[in-house]
Order: structure tokens, then sequence, then C-alpha cells
């Protein structure tokens, strides 16, 4: 997980802030699953600085001003998972996951071949999301 250079739309980076950036999960729980992850690479909340932690919630409250805009979900998701055993898929790079629910959103799908259905593509999330995250605040 990178928050420098390169080429956001092949990267599924929706917005940079100054310490945090805002990402699309590339293996999504549902459609407009995100990710918000500090520049710095820290392996806990704890280890973050007050003020990456102020942009880290702050992006947060604007991922859902435009996840619930674009998405229209009756609900989320917010997460971190610290430590491997936690579910941490990248140790030593914290990040809090923002996912929109729906009633019924779960689907037998994963439980039988492993596979997700989602009703839109990445990319399709992304110039969504891009362009709604831009009309927020902040």
């Amino acid at each position: 997980m990178s928050g420098s250079g390169g080429d956001d739309e092949a990267n599924l980076v929706v917005h940079r802030g100054r310490r945090c950036f805002l990402l699309l999960n590339a293996f999504p729980y549902t459609s407009g699953h995100v990710m918000i992850a500090p520049f710095e690479h820290v392996p806990s909340i704890e280890a973050l600085d007050p003020p990456a932690l102020t942009e880290l919630m702050t992006l947060s409250q604007r991922a859902l001003a435009a996840l619930r805009e674009s998405y229209r979900p009756q609900g989320f998701n917010l997460g971190i998972n610290q430590g491997k055993v936690a579910g941490a898929g990248i140790e030593d790079h914290v990040h809090l996951h923002v996912v929109p629910r729906w009633g019924g959103d779960t689907n037998f799908m994963t439980a039988v071949g492993d596979a997700r259905v989602l009703p839109q593509t990445l990319e399709d999330s992304w110039a969504e999301l891009r362009e709604r995250f831009a009309q927020t605040q902040g």
C-alpha cells in the first residue's frame, strides 16, 4: 500500500490528503469498500501522530458522505484490524476500512466458490467516488 506517486487510477487512490490517502479496496466486501491509510508506514493507530490521526478520522467522515451520496447504503462498517491475528492483511501499515452495507447484502457465493458478486467494477467505483469525494468538504 503506497500513498506517494504513481498512477492514482491504476492504484485505486481516490484522494490524497496531507498525511493520509483514501483508496478503494482491491478485494472489496461490497461496492464502494474504501480504506484510509497514512502515508507513513506504522503498524497501529497508537503510532500515528495527532495530525495524522485527525486526518484519518476527517477523511473517514468525508468518505461516509461520498459513499452515502453515491451508493445510498443503509449502514456502514468501519474498522481497523491491527496485527495478523486480528486479520490485518498488511501488518505494518495501519488502515481504516469503510464498508457500505445494505440489508441482505451477504450471499452464498463466498461460502460456495470463494467469490464475491459486486454490482459495480472497481474502475466505475473509482470514477464515481473520485468525483463525489471532491464534492465533500475538506
